[in-house]
């Protein structure tokens, strides 16, 4: 993975780590590698980040741990480029991350691309919980449909729908981790590198909630978890 890198490992790492986990600029890193004697210009940091979160993402979708049959789903906003974007997510009844998806716009079309990625990956829920939004209810009518309609061979019964604005305070208040790590990043400047940056912003998330299987290590830290998920 760091093959033909000027920079030794443990610094790129490092750097990948304390940008996607804490509240800090890129040009805050830049200082802070100067002061440990590594002169790295802000821009290879952002470049790092970009190249291997979602490979250390990739690596740690191998050891996630299985969810619940309990979902709560909501979208969030996210600017870019001067422009409102939204982030889908979805937690578990006991909080772990189910699945996320970025996107440009909010509809129909992406509510449906959100629901079919987390089917794809975790299964049929028993219950999913919503806010109010008409169109996540479509869309998660719609998906249900096909993915019944490709297992013929068991009686399923239909995903349960449940909308309350007060039983989903629980992804509110998950949101706010993410959006607390966003808001000192100044914003970002493409839709491209939104998504990946956003991507390993989840991983760290994940990681805190201790979602990922090591062997020999039941409660590894972050630093500890980038280092077996780079190994």
């Amino acid at each position: 993975m760091f093959s033909g890198r000027h920079f030794d490992r443990s610094v790129i790492l490092l750097c990948v780590r304390w940008y996607l986990a804490y509240n800090l600029s890129l040009r805050d890193l830049e200082e802070m590698m100067a002061e440990r004697g590594n002169r790295i210009d802000h821009s290879t940091i952002h470049r790092w980040v970009v190249r291997f979160s979602p490979l250390l993402f990739e690596h740690f979708n191998h050891r996630k741990r299985s969810v619940t049959r309990k979902w709560h789903i909501d979208e969030t906003y996210i600017k870019v480029h001067g422009r409102w974007t939204y982030l889908y997510r979805a937690i578990d009844s006991v909080g772990d991350t189910v699945e996320f998806f970025f996107s440009e716009h909010r509809d129909l079309v992406a509510a449906k691309c959100f629901i079919r990625k987390a089917l794809a990956r975790h299964g049929r829920p028993e219950r999913i919980v919503i806010e109010g939004s008409q169109t996540n209810r479509q869309a998660i009518v719609a998906c249900d449909g096909e993915s019944g309609f490709k297992d013929q061979s068991r009686c399923l019964e239909p995903i349960r729908i449940r909308q309350s604005r007060y039983l989903n305070n629980r992804i509110e208040q998950d949101h706010r981790r993410i959006k607390h790590r966003i808001r000192s990043m100044l914003g970002f400047k493409s839709m491209a590198s939104a998504a990946t940056i956003l991507s390993g912003i989840e991983m760290v998330h994940m990681m805190r909630k201790r979602q990922a299987r090591y062997a020999y290590n039941p409660a590894p830290s972050l630093a500890e978890q980038f280092e077996i998920l780079a190994a």
